[in-house]
């Protein structure tokens, strides 16, 4: 299982933001993630400087959202969408999706699920729950 650090991650999308910008053609998972990356670009300063990226690791900033936890986050959504695992995940998405009539807003919400899910597990001591996960982001995507 590949399990990166957090400097990993934040060099990973620093590069990617990079080579965009450079023009250099990306592999297929870096092309969804910087999907992602156009789809933010508020974050943009955060990702083009990868020193600044990896000293702010050290600094909490209450309120503030975490670029790459966001855009992981975006990410993990999108794979777990491709090979539909959880098993449910690719329908209840595009459920959510064709209700807010937007792939982005979506995502929003099912972050929300994603964070709980991951938050539960964690406090519990268990593996996650895929099941809860998945009616969570149903929930979401029967409500006005």
């Amino acid at each position: 299982m590949f399990s990166p650090s957090q400097a990993d991650v934040r060099r990973f999308f620093c590069s990617i933001y990079a080579k965009a910008q450079a023009g250099h053609a990306l592999q297929a998972i870096e092309t969804i993630a910087n999907l992602w990356i156009d789809e933010h670009p508020e974050y943009h300063a955060d990702l083009a400087d990868v020193d600044a990226a990896l000293a702010a690791m050290e600094q909490a900033d209450e309120g503030k959202t975490n670029p790459f936890l966001h855009l992981s986050m975006h990410l993990s959504i999108s794979e777990q969408c491709s090979i539909d695992q959880p098993r449910g995940i690719r329908q209840a998405v595009e459920l959510l999706t064709h209700r807010r009539n937007c792939l982005h807003d979506a995502h929003h919400e099912v972050m929300e699920c994603l964070g709980r899910m991951i938050w539960d597990s964690q406090s519990a001591g268990r593996a996650p729950d895929g099941d809860a996960y998945i009616a969570c982001v149903q929930r979401h995507a029967t409500k006005d």
